[in-house]
Parts: C-alpha cells; structure tokens; sequence
C-alpha cells in the first residue's frame, strides 16, 4: 500500500489567517522514522518576516516569500529543528538567527557549525515581545522547546510536544507505532518519549499557560495541525496532563 509523503502541494506558502502562513515540507528521517516537516511564517506589523522552524527552500519559494515583506527573523525552536537553518541563512543572509537552547551544540555533534544571533528563553526582549506571547518549556534537560502565541490570529505555534500523525501519511509499520505511542490522528498527543524526559512537576504548569492562551488554531510541525476549535484540542492532546 502506498502512502502520501507529506501535506502537498510542498514548498509552498499556504494562507492560515491574516499574516500567517505554513510551508509543508518534505519528509525528513529521524532516527529512521519518517516525519512530514512544516514552517511558519509570521509577518510583523512592521512588515518583517518571522519564520519558525525553516523548511527546505526552493527557487519558488523564495519568490513568494520575497513578494511577503524581508525575512528578518528565522527561528530554530528545538534542539533537532536546524536541518534548513543554514540554507535559509545563506539565501537571507541580514536575518537573525534566534535558536532554542541546545541547538548549537547538537548541530555541532553532527558536524554543523551554525550561526546564531541569540538564544530563545522565557522572559526576553524581542523585536516581536508585542504580537506574540513566547515561552522555552521548562522540566527537560533534553528537550528545550520554544513555543509562540501569536495574538492577532489566537494561533499557538509549537514543535514537537505535539504530534498528530495521519495513517495514510506513513508506511504501515510506522502506523502501529504511532497508535502505541498515542500520537495518531485525530486527537495526537505528546510523544512518550519526550514526555519523559520531563519533570512533571515543571510540565504541567507550563502547559497549563498554553491552554490559558486560548488558542484557536495549534501549528505544529508533524502530522495534522488543530485547524479549529484549538483550546479543546489541545486539552485533548495534552490529556493527563492538563485538568
């Protein structure tokens, strides 16, 4: 049985709301399991660009991103979100680079020297303090992951601590996991092995912050994205570990 590789059309910008975007990307192995990739694309009030969690870039895309406004601020929001980094520095060389804890030194482990500008953290001064609430989820020594609220659109934008893994989007084999692990579509949920890697007791407040925000759409990087009703699928996701 076949299964389709990603959210396609690919490498294109996809409207979610006013001065929000998704790119879905190509399918990138982890450890060798196969996961679909996704950005986005945040335009500012002042017309510069914030794009979370860069995918791979195409001739094309550069074209209609250029058409947005200048990419000004590219995020790398974990310690395993960096595999476009580097093109997306090169292709926009006078934006900043603004990368989770751990992201430098796991990308050196593999080789790569990466550029940043600045380390994400919980409370900071950014240029984007204004449009959107930020947070690093505290409890792991691990998984340091940066997570954005913007608040014009009441979109929450996460990485990894979510994933919703559709069937028909994996080889069968990986289907079983995904049920196992409790991250298979429609309700997703917080992979087991990051979770634990978390102390609870740090967790579950943070969370907590997230489903106070009130979102109504949650972006995510694997497997389908909470497109409505976002607060009551976020509670559902995060089942156990938030009231």
């Amino acid at each position: 049985m076949t299964h389709r590789t990603g959210y396609h059309p690919l490498n294109t910008l996809k409207l979610v709301a006013q001065d929000l975007w998704v790119i879905d990307g190509p399918v990138i192995k982890f450890y060798g399991l196969p996961f679909t990739t996704r950005a986005t694309v945040v335009r500012l009030r002042n017309g510069r660009l914030f794009v979370h969690s860069p995918t791979k870039l195409t001739e094309d895309l550069v074209s209609q991103i250029a058409r947005l406004g200048e990419v000004r601020y590219l995020i790398a929001p974990n310690w395993v979100h960096y595999a476009y980094l580097q093109e997306w520095q090169q292709t926009f060389p006078d934006a900043e680079s603004w990368v989770a804890p751990g992201v430098t030194k796991r990308a050196k482990s593999r080789g790569i020297w990466l550029e940043a500008d600045a380390v994400l953290a919980s409370k900071q001064s950014t240029p984007w303090q204004d449009e959107m609430h930020q947070m690093v989820v505290p409890g792991s020594k691990l998984h340091r992951e940066a997570v954005f609220f913007h608040k014009a659109t009441r979109t929450l934008i996460l990485t990894d601590l979510i994933q919703n893994i559709e069937g028909d989007t994996v080889p069968v084999w990986m289907r079983i996991l995904t049920r196992v692990a409790g991250i298979s579509a429609p309700r997703g949920g917080m992979p087991p092995d990051l979770k634990l890697t978390f102390d609870k007791a740090q967790l579950r407040p943070a969370l907590q912050v997230l489903v106070d925000w009130a979102p109504e759409r949650v972006i995510f990087s694997h497997g389908a994205w909470f497109q409505e009703d976002g607060t009551a699928a976020l509670k559902r996701a995060l089942r156990r570990l938030v009231p």
